[in-house]
């Protein structure tokens, strides 16, 4: 039995390494993942052109995903294998959310090979890909944001210490994004340097649960581009015209929101800068089978 999803990555409003609250948005680029069930018990990941990647996390999410949903499929848990294949538009490290996108995909995908997917609330899936993201040493926070932003789409607010589902609203934006050419784990990030920004953190909540993303934005950007230590450059470059700009997770990438006209000037200046600039439509559909 062969599965197939599609998950789209995520922007920040609200990193939640300061306070374990955060928020994020999806955003157009694509994460496909093919999952087909074997009868070896053997789990074994391939990424897409890229045969030295690490597929620790994917197989997690399709070996905790068996587990978890091979008695309700009707299936002997411990027989089920799976080769899981994974090929993506959203660059690696780059703050836009490529775990959080390609385990959603892994899971409904593997779900969907079961052919369950369809009495699994999205939600639940999306947890089960966090605590996989987790057991693989991927993330610090347990990325509830930005797998919640990434699976159900729109704007989400979570408190990923609980992995609560605060708000989600549905906003119709254009987002561009400009990647610098290096990378940055969020494994690797400074905790200790984030949790000093906590105040400023706790204003960025009550502003995204206001509803006034643009702002939660650009207080976050300014934040966490001091705690990390990134230019705040690009971030000076969108203001005043965009409705919010911020640096991206843990970066390098940057996301401004607003409209056309304006992220026009926006990506002209930024085109000026090393790396890669994309405008974007943002999402409201979130993971979904294909």
């Amino acid at each position: 039995m062969d599965g197939r999803a599609v998950a789209p990555a995520a922007g920040t409003i609200l990193n939640a390494l300061a306070t374990g609250t955060g928020s994020a948005f999806a955003i157009d680029l694509e994460t496909t993942a093919t999952v087909e069930l074997t009868d070896d018990g053997a789990i074994v990941g391939d990424v897409a052109d890229q045969p030295e990647a690490d597929t620790t996390l994917v197989e997690r999410c399709a070996s905790m995903t068996i587990d978890e949903y091979a008695d309700q499929a009707g299936l002997r848990e411990s027989a089920v294998g799976a080769r899981v294949r994974t090929e993506s538009e959203v660059p690696m490290a780059s703050g836009l959310k490529s775990s959080s996108a390609a385990a959603n995909a892994t899971v409904l995908a593997t779900l969907d090979a079961l052919a369950v997917a369809d009495s699994v609330e999205r939600i639940e899936a999306c947890r089960l890909g966090v605590r996989a993201a987790r057991d693989a040493g991927v993330t610090v926070t347990g990325a509830f944001d930005d797998a919640s932003a990434s699976m159900l789409g729109g704007v989400t607010v979570t408190d990923n210490t609980a992995n609560a589902l605060l708000a989600r609203e549905e906003i119709d934006w254009l987002a561009l994004v400009y990647t610098p050419p290096e990378q940055s784990y969020s494994a690797d990030a400074d905790v200790s340097a984030c949790e000093r920004v906590a105040p400023m953190a706790d204003l960025v909540e009550e502003l995204a649960l206001d509803g006034r993303y643009g702002e939660a934005m650009t207080v976050n950007g300014f934040a966490f581009c001091g705690a990390l230590e990134f230019s705040t450059g690009p971030i000076i470059d969108a203001l005043p015209d965009v409705t919010g700009v911020s640096l991206s997770g843990t970066g390098p990438s940057y996301v401004a929101v607003g409209d056309r006209e304006a992220l026009e000037a926006v990506r002209d200046r930024w085109d000026e800068r090393d790396g890669t600039t994309r405008l974007l439509g943002t999402r409201t559909d979130g993971t979904r089978t294909t």
